[in-house]
Order: structure tokens, then C-alpha cells, then sequence
């Protein structure tokens, strides 16, 4: 086997001699932390380790680790501090997926926390007059809010496999919530992108637009409501959410949103009740699992197509040497197997509670070849394409249903990796679906609610093809995201990725993958790589670093077309190294670069 798939031990070691904490990038040049927890995108030693998008969070989960918690409870940690700091992408009132591999027993568990829909919606959720309502005025809305899954999963993941309450892991975030961070250029920008909408609702304005203005770079921003949420939920537990006074207060406000009178803005009314709360239930469930290059490759089976999507584009690329293959070759490849994969998950991927999903025959190498040999390395091919059956996988070219367009799926969402000196690992992505999700933040909670309901397709994406994803009551809506641990033949875990983006996670993740694992590169520069992006439509798109390249070109000679997006994704990982060391990485530049950090550094 090829020592790029293997990634022999030894080679890691020698990689951590020579990788200083930080050293592969300067820190961004404003940072919301104080010094001693400055941004570095690069972390190598032992006891532990965390990465995510920022500074505070990842200490969080290092607090927790040298205070002899393991993986799950710095998780919780850290993504309760990402619910301080990055409140526009995560937080209680939101969801998300949990992939956690278990050290004693090398098995991999996963939760789905996905955010449901109130069970008396129906398939026409979304629908006036028989017609789709246009998608902004159900992104800002009640309409769009879901019941929220993350109380649920962190509350879920400690019991099963953590070692500290939840008081005692939210006690880091409710600090950072009462004592501040520094606000950044990122948190700033994000604001401002928001701050139209963020007017018409006076609770939204009061804390994200103190004084009525944007918050200063440099200045300090606290959340006290947030901080008192967390310390109700760490002593009540959960039921604060689904049984009591928290719970409530996100019905009434989802239901008639707390818009300022004189805005004329028009917020529609959610359909959330109490019942809807009380039915709610994270699912400890199997993970998906795929074999690529001899490595077991695990993320999370549907409500979310992410591990269907990145495990079935693994098997058709199994069949090509990237290791070999010049940079064209790569990304040719690369963007083929992305959009077959989208053709299936657009026609096949739902909610399994609702929908027949066949998650095996999607994960099959059997059906992979069946659409590998689509694959031509002198053409393109022409979305949207049609699907294949992976229940009955048929000659090459046969389709399982007519082609249909890709719908639209929210961008932003965050990501955190964690592993402690026992060797457990976390994968963990949440998200409250749009930057801002709905813009509603509850009176008195210091959170703003999920619009993760936009995350159905709003009608059929075609009249003639079964839309396994349309709203339903209870339903879970279909997801991208694709936290993943890969493991070796003996069970131990090799890499740990994951990423924000929407329906980007899926290529994100798949191009971090393929980067470390075949073309020999190590981890933050895996991460790091100019990322390009294909959904079954007809351009793919490329951040600036390949879009102004000669690679464009010749891609474009072979019949691909492109688009630019300025940035996509925003990933984080881990890697073992030798002698219970680890390597945690994050981004160099986007979201202004993230924070990889270990317990004690070393070489």
C-alpha cells in the first residue's frame, strides 16, 4: 500500500520536529483572545487536543482537558464558547451532528441533533397559494425556526460518553459570556452584514448593535443573558429547553416574533409548540462507513447526507491514483465524482424517518463502479445529471430517475475537532443554519434561533422526480454536514476533519480528505488549499487561488465552467502522531484563520 495512504507513523513524527506550535502561519492580525490565546492554525504535542475557528472556544476545550476531561466534555465546552463567540453560526438555539470514536472499544458512535420540524407541518410548509414564499421572507421568519437539537446533543454525548456534568462543561462559556471577548474584524463584518435585519427586531439590535452601532474592532463584547442561560441549563439540565422556562420562551418568540413596530418589517409567525419540544430527541445512531485505500472512513448517516455524499465520492475515486495523477487529473477527478455523488444525494437522501434511504447501496463500491465509468478524462460531464439506482445498480450510464437541479442550501455553520491523551476523538459540526440564522434572538437568552427549516427544499426540485426532502411533521431536514474520522486497519484513528458551508461541506471535506490522504499533503496545508466545489450544477466553483490559475485553464479546455466564490468553508482537524502526541489544525486564512491548540506542546 502506498505510504501516502498509509502515512507511516515515523513520517508523523518527524513532521511534529518540525512543526513549532503556530509556526505554519502568522496569527490574524486582530484577535479576539488576549495574548495567551492568540490564533494559531497549527499545534503539535500531547494531553489533547482541539480545533476550531477560534481562539476562546479552543481554549475552552483545553481547560477542560488539563482538568482531566476527555474529548466529549472539551467538545461540549468548546461549542458552548463557540455559542459566545461565533453566535451567528452555532449556538442553543440551533443544531448539529456528533461523531465520536471511542479509544477502549476503537468503535465510532454518532448523534444526530438535527433541528426538527413542528410536527403539525406539512409538505407545504413553505407554500401560499400553491406557490413557494420567495426564500428571503422565510429566512428571517418563525416560520423558519425548527425545534432546536443542541441542548439535546451535548446533554446526550456526556451522559453516554463523557466524564463531567454539564454545569461543569459550560462553565468555561459562561464566563467568556459574562466577561467578554474581543471583537474582530470576522465578528464585526458579520454583524454588519446582518444589521439591516438585525434592526427590525429590538432584542437582536440591543445585543449585537450596542449603542445602536456596530461593536468596534478591538472592543469587548459580553452576553450576560447567554452567560445566565448557560448557568440555568448547567443546573437544571436540559428540561430547561424541552420541558421548561427556556423552551417556552423560544416558542412564544418563534411564534410571534418580537419585531420593532416602526420597522414595517413583516416577520412571519412559527408553527413551534410545546409538544414539539417535549417530542424532541437527539438519535444515537450508527455511523456511515466506507473503506478507502484501506482505511475505515466514518461521518454521519442520513438526516445527513454528508457521509453518504463524501463516502460514495471515496469509492468512486478508489479506482484512480491521485497519488500520481498531475494537479488537472486531480481536480478533474475530484469534480466528476462531486457531482455524481450530488445526483444521488439530491434524488435518494432525506430523513430516514420519513424517507426509504438506501444508505448501503449509496456507500456500495458495486454502485460506484456503476457510475465511476461515467467518468471520462477527456470530457464533462453535464449537470444536472440524472441519478443512478443504487438499489439495483445497472450497467454504466443507466439512471435510477430523471435529472433534477440541486436546491439551495445555507453556507455558514461551524466546525471542532478533539482528542484526549486516552486517544478518543470528536468530530463535531452545529450550526443555526443562515449567518444570523433567522435574525430572532429570544428576549432575555442572549440566543438567536435557527432558521434551519429553510433547509428543505421548499417544493419539489422537480415536478417529474420524488423530492425526498420536502417538509413533513417532526421531519429532520436534510443536511450537508459531514464531520469524519478515518481509521486504520487496527482500528486507531489517522485524521479527524470536518467543516461549515452548507452544502460546500460535502466537497470540503472530501478535498481535505483526498489532500492528506493521497497527495501527501500534511494537514493545515490540506486545509489550507484553494478549495473548488461542484453540486450537480453547471459551473463549479473555485476560491480565487485556483481561479486565477493556470489549472482553470486547462480544466476549461477539457469542457468544465467555473464561477469564483471568494471563500469556501472553514475546516478543522486532528491527526495521531506517535507516542499519544497530536497534531490539531485549522485555517490559515478564512474566517480570518482558526485556532489549533494542544494541552503540552512539543515537538
Amino acid at each position: 500500500m502506498r505510504r501516502s495512504v498509509v502515512r507511516n507513523l515515523s513520517v508523523f513524527a518527524a513532521l511534529g520536529s518540525m512543526v513549532a506550535v503556530g509556526a505554519a502561519a502568522p496569527p490574524s492580525s486582530v484577535s479576539r483572545a488576549p495574548a495567551s490565546t492568540v490564533k494559531e492554525p497549527v499545534a503539535v504535542g500531547s494531553g489533547g487536543a482541539v480545533a476550531s475557528v477560534d481562539a476562546d472556544a479552543s481554549a475552552a476545550g483545553i481547560e477542560v482537558l488539563k482538568h482531566g476531561g476527555n474529548a466529549v466534555d472539551a467538545a461540549v465546552a468548546t461549542a458552548a464558547a463557540l455559542g459566545v463567540t461565533e453566535p451567528y453560526s452555532s449556538g442553543v438555539g440551533g443544531g448539529g451532528y456528533f461523531v465520536y470514536y471511542d479509544a477502549k472499544s476503537r468503535k465510532v458512535h454518532t448523534i444526530d441533533g438535527r433541528e426538527t420540524a413542528p410536527l403539525t407541518a406539512g409538505s407545504d410548509l413553505f407554500l401560499e397559494n400553491g406557490k413557494p414564499i420567495a426564500f428571503n421572507d422565510a429566512v428571517t421568519s418563525g416560520l423558519s425556526v425548527g425545534t432546536p437539537g443542541t441542548p439535546a446533543t451535548w446533554q446526550s454525548a456526556l451522559d453516554a460518553w463523557g466524564s463531567r456534568s454539564l454545569g461543569s462543561a459550560l462553565k468555561p462559556a459562561t464566563k467568556l459570556a459574562s466577561d467578554g471577548f474581543t471583537v474582530d474584524d470576522t465578528f464585526r463584518s458579520q454583524t454588519a452584514s446582518n444589521e439591516a435585519r438585525f434592526r427590525n427586531f429590538p432584542d437582536t439590535a440591543k445585543l449585537f448593535l450596542p449603542g445602536g452601532k456596530l461593536p468596534e474592532v478591538g472592543s469587548t463584547f459580553k452576553n450576560p443573558d447567554l452567560a445566565r442561560t448557560y448557568q440555568q441549563l448547567g443546573r437544571e439540565g436540559t428540561g430547561a429547553m424541552y420541558r421548561g422556562d427556556i423552551g417556552k420562551d423560544v416558542v412564544k418568540t418563534a411564534n410571534k416574533p418580537p419585531v420593532d413596530p416602526g420597522s414595517g418589517y413583516n416577520a412571519r409567525p412559527g408553527k413551534l409548540s410545546a409538544k414539539d419540544l417535549t417530542a424532541y430527541g437527539a438519535k444515537l445512531q450508527a455511523p456511515s462507513r466506507t473503506s478507502y485505500r484501506g482505511l475505515g472512513v466514518y461521518s454521519m448517516a442520513p438526516s445527513s447526507s454528508g457521509g453518504t455524499s463524501v463516502g460514495e465520492a471515496l469509492n468512486i475515486l478508489e479506482n484512480t491514483d491521485l497519488s500520481k495523477a498531475s494537479d488537472v487529473q486531480y481536480l478533474h477527478r475530484f469534480i466528476e465524482a462531486s457531482r455524481v455523488a450530488f445526483a444521488e444525494r439530491g434524488r435518494w437522501v432525506g430523513d430516514p424517518a420519513f424517507e426509504d434511504v438506501p444508505t448501503k447501496g449509496l456507500l456500495s463500491q458495486r454502485f460506484a463502479d456503476s457510475r465511476e465509468c461515467l467518468i471520462k478524462d477527456d470530457a464533462v460531464l453535464k449537470s444536472p445529471l440524472a441519478p443512478g439506482d443504487p438499489r439495483h445498480p445497472g450497467k454504466c450510464g443507466e439512471a435510477g430517475d430523471k435529472a433534477a437541479p440541486t436546491t439551495y442550501e445555507g453556507e455558514n455553520t461551524t466546525h471542532l475537532t478533539a482528542a484526549d491523551k486516552w486517544g478518543n476523538v470528536v468530530s463535531y459540526t452545529l450550526t443555526i443554519e443562515s449567518t444570523g440564522g433567522s435574525g430572532i434572538t429570544v428576549p432575555g437568552r442572549g440566543f438567536l434561533l435557527n432558521n434551519e427549516l429553510t433547509d428543505f427544499s421548499f417544493a419539489p426540485a422537480s415536478a417529474e422526480v420524488h423530492d425526498p426532502n420536502l417538509p413533513g411533521p417532526g421531519k429532520r431536514p436534510r443536511s450537508s454536514i459531514s464531520p469524519t474520522i478515518v481509521l486504520d486497519k487496527a482500528g486507531k484513528p489517522v485524521v479527524a476533519v470536518g467543516s461549515p458551508g452548507g452544502a460546500t461541506i460535502i466537497t470540503t471535506v472530501l478535498q481535505t480528505l483526498t489532500g492528506f490522504l493521497d497527495r501527501d499533503l500534511p494537514l493545515v496545508d490540506a486545509i489550507a488549499a484553494p478549495r473548488a466545489s461542484q453540486r450537480n450544477a453547471a459551473q463549479t466553483e473555485l476560491e480565487p487561488g485556483l481561479y486565477g490559475s493556470g489549472v482553470r485553464a486547462k480544466l476549461e479546455a477539457i469542457g468544465h465552467s467555473f464561477k469564483e466564490n471568494p471563500e469556501i468553508g472553514a475546516a478543522t482537524g486532528v491527526q495521531r502522531l506517535v507516542g499519544g502526541k497530536w497534531l490539531a489544525a485549522a485555517e490559515k486564512v478564512r474566517r480570518g484563520g482558526g485556532s489549533a491548540m494542544v494541552v503540552s506542546p512539543g515537538k
